[in-house]
């Protein structure tokens, strides 16, 4: 051994990258809809029911035949319907 100062390897930090909004999902009833927006009403057992408005866009993709009274379940990023999946009402 030459007697050379060993030295760990350097690490280049990185920066961490620039997160996206996670989506998030809303399952419930329509309570109004229109073509810019679609407000949903959940109800939970023991809470308070939450009413939300949802904007939709050009790129939000509907299954069903979106109407009053119907259920569904939206996929939102920022308040703003990604994906709306209409329920079908199956009666037996």
């Amino acid at each position: 051994m030459l007697g050379l100062p060993v030295t760990a390897p350097t690490r280049a930090q990185n920066a961490p990258p620039a997160t996206q909004p996670a989506d998030a999902f809303f399952s419930g009833t329509v309570v109004e809809f229109a073509d810019d927006h679609v407000s949903v009403n959940r109800i939970v057992l023991g809470k308070n029911s939450e009413t939300r408005t949802f904007a939709i866009t050009p790129e939000t993709t509907i299954e069903g035949k979106l109407r009053v009274k119907a259920r569904v379940t939206v996929r939102f990023v920022e308040e703003r319907a990604v994906h709306i999946i209409v329920r079908s009402s199956q009666k037996k």
